[in-house]
């Protein structure tokens, strides 16, 4: 069993969340008829592609910083931010497909709870090297 079982939950549910914004897209190439491998063509699909790929890449730190920052932060905490982040991402999807330039609340919902987590494994890490 896992240590810490209500962040790998709270990382089930980011998964879920990019799974879930892949299909949007999906269904944004049949609908604004952009076959695969175009990544541009109408507008509106072009907003959903680009939620998909910024969630991507936000994963690539995200993922790292939660489970470093987890025997730091403990299950609770870590799991908490990690839920945050996943509202973060739907608030900023909803936000992009409604207006691009309102996407800021989402992002920042995304951010802050990466770089606490970021900053949380770095303070554990620094913590065990000199205590």
């Amino acid at each position: 069993m896992t240590e810490f079982p209500l962040t790998t939950l709270a990382v089930i549910l980011a998964l879920l969340v990019y799974f879930g914004l892949a299909a949007v897209v999906g269904q944004a190439r049949a609908k604004y008829n952009c076959p695969a491998p175009a990544s541009g063509g109408h507008p509106e699909f072009d907003k959903r592609y680009r939620v998909q790929m910024n969630t991507l890449e936000q994963l690539a730190l995200f993922l790292p910083a939660v489970w470093l920052a987890a025997p730091v932060l403990g299950d609770m905490i870590t799991a908490g931010l990690a839920a945050v982040w996943s509202l973060g991402r739907i608030v900023y999807a909803r936000s992009y497909y409604a207006d691009p330039a309102s996407r800021s609340a989402g992002f920042m919902m995304t951010l802050l709870p990466t770089l606490v987590l970021i900053i949380a494994a770095g303070w554990g890490a620094v913590s065990d090297l000199i205590g």
